[in-house]
């Protein structure tokens, strides 16, 4: 990725002014090697991409290196397809690990090395409690845990049972490899902590050959060890795991990353649980994890929301050793400001109702000129077709109008978007008194949207000619939840309760300007007043589809005002 290297030099938190100075220490001879670890249990959330956006920008900032490398140590829950999602998404964000791709389990043999090690020194030993048991020994944050009555094994039975464990001979769940710490730990990590259990499991990479799998806990700072890590950077929850990686390495005698801990993402009216994001997906309260509301890069990637706005948020937002929660507003924010920059301006009408003019010509047609996007002088014009019959937004016509509604209305003039002024003379409705059409007149002398004689209007409509109009099916998505806090649940609730029944609404037959007659998926355009929408994977050559990406109105901008 081509990062800007000044901008980077100025940037100052916690993470980068304790690299500065183990670099000072050091001296130039040491190369900062960082590594984004995902686990491929689940598709990438926005709250990785902060940790990618992290990782991979102090690598590129003190011009080191960033591995890829996937925690695969849980072949119960990990699969190929989770793989394959993470690398498209980080590639997506703009970033690349080069031939550093890597995996934990790469290191099995290795770290099967390493458990031999420590029961060797009489730090490791199998235990045969079961998960029940094991918890019951393992204390509460106020009392101590029990000794397993398997701790004191000898160190030659251990190496026989910690074998025939790797031979297949036992089943799962029947016996475990702990190391052997201290019971008696404040913290509960250090409560003689599993390292190996049996998982009779095909791993997505490794088949059939391995039936012990190492923990989270053990392999991931070993992981880091091997492949030289300097800084190991992780979320907040992981501070308490420090002291067990730390204890690992030191009894190893191997090389020892720097571990550092920030405070992870949370936004508003959204979870971040992969467990939670897993659940709505298998229970199809969303269509998988590619949903335009999910909080995944995938779904943000679908939903038209750019990897620049993204790194931009990330960046802005920055580091932070407490725990907080970000409005889901102030991340819109950045999708507009860089949408504003670069989407095609064109118009839509998603609630179509007819108006005629009655004294434009039947059989007239005009191309009128349109800006593509004021914002990018280099975007040029298009022709948009006028004619005779049109489509307005039903919203834009009141028969009996409140105060302060200056849109059309009967007797009312207002101006049409690149085209003319026009008066709405008649409205004609059903027998039930539903409004069929509208019947207006326009005034030729208007063209391009301006009266010669200087009179004003109030207000500039959006609309679409009827004869040259491509129909489209528009998704309008909204926030997933209703609450900001969706975990902040009363008894017996559950945080499904909280998701909104409004989170989708899908329009058919909504009117479009022939220009969007090719659109291609991920392309993404401002609908004029209406907000910005992405072509999306789901439009073929006899349907298009468009998501709304974000509203034009910007929440954040009106609440930084504030502040």
């Amino acid at each position: 990725m081509d990062n800007n290297k000044d901008n980077n030099k100025e940037k100052s938190d916690f993470i980068r002014e304790i690299i500065r100075e183990d670099l000072e220490r050091n001296g130039s001879n040491q190369e900062i090697h960082t590594r984004f670890p995902p686990e491929p249990n689940g598709y990438l959330h926005i709250g990785h991409a902060k940790s990618i956006c992290l990782n991979f920008g102090l690598a590129d900032e003190f011009g080191g290196k960033c591995n890829l490398r996937f925690d695969d140590t849980n072949p119960v829950k990990e699969e190929s397809e989770y793989v394959e999602s993470i690398k498209k998404d980080i590639k997506w964000l703009g970033f690349d690990w080069g031939d550093r791709e890597y995996y934990a389990s790469d290191y099995f043999e290795k770290l099967y090395e390493f458990a031999l090690i420590l029961i060797k020194k009489g730090k490791a030993y199998v235990c045969d409690l079961n998960a029940d048991e094991i918890r019951e020994y393992r204390g509460t944050l106020t009392t101590p845990g029990k000794e397993s009555p398997y701790r004191n094994r000898s160190i030659e039975e251990n190496l026989r049972l910690f074998k025939e464990m790797k031979e297949g001979k036992y089943p799962d769940g029947s016996r475990v490899l702990r190391a052997k710490i201290d019971m008696s730990s404040p913290n509960l990590n250090m409560r003689d902590p599993i390292m190996y259990r049996i998982l009779h499991k095909r791993h997505h990479r490794t088949g059939n050959k391995w039936c012990i799998y190492p923990t989270y806990d053990w392999a991931h700072g070993q992981s880091d060890s091997i492949e030289n890590i300097t800084h190991s950077i992780c979320t907040l929850e992981f501070e308490d795991h420090r002291p067990l990686y730390d204890w690992f390495i030191e009894q190893l005698g191997i090389h020892h990353p720097r571990q550092i801990e920030f405070a992870r993402l949370n936004l508003t009216y959204t979870v971040m649980s992969k467990r939670m994001l897993l659940e709505l997906v298998e229970k199809k309260y969303v269509n998988g994890w590619d949903d335009p509301r999910m909080p995944t890069i995938s779904g943000m990637r679908r939903r038209g929301y750019s990897p620049e706005a993204i790194r931009n948020f990330c960046s802005e937002i920055g580091l932070a050793k407490a725990e907080s929660t970000i409005d889901l507003a102030f991340l819109e924010h950045f999708i507009r400001e860089d949408l504003n920059k670069k989407a095609a301006r064109v118009m839509g009408v998603l609630n179509p109702l007819k108006i005629i003019i009655d004294n434009y010509p039947d059989d007239k047609q005009e191309e009128l000129e349109a800006i593509n996007n004021p914002e990018d002088l280099n975007a040029g014009t298009r022709k948009i077709p006028f004619s005779k019959v049109l489509y307005i937004e039903q919203d834009d016509f009141m028969e009996n109008p409140p105060n302060k509604f200056y849109r059309l209305s009967p007797g009312r003039e207002v101006r049409l978007r690149y085209a003319y002024f026009i008066k709405c003379v008649d409205v004609i409705k059903d027998k039930n008194g539903n409004i069929l059409e509208l019947h207006c007149v326009y005034d030729p002398s208007t063209k391009g949207g301006n009266a010669p004689d200087g009179r004003k209007v109030k207000s500039t409509l959006h609309w679409v000619s009827a004869r040259h109009a491509i129909t489209a099916e528009v998704r309008l998505y909204d926030k997933l939840f209703i609450k900001e806090n969706p975990l902040k649940l009363k008894d017996g609730e559950d945080f499904k309760d909280n998701l909104s029944p409004n989170s989708l609404v899908v329009i058919n037959n909504c009117k479009l300007e022939p220009y969007l007659k090719k659109v291609k998926p991920g392309e993404v355009y401002q609908f004029e007043r209406l907000g910005y929408f992405c072509v999306d994977t789901d439009t073929t050559n006899e349907k298009i589809i468009f998501n709304r990406t974000v509203t034009l109105k910007d929440e954040w901008a009106k609440i930084s005002k504030t502040l």
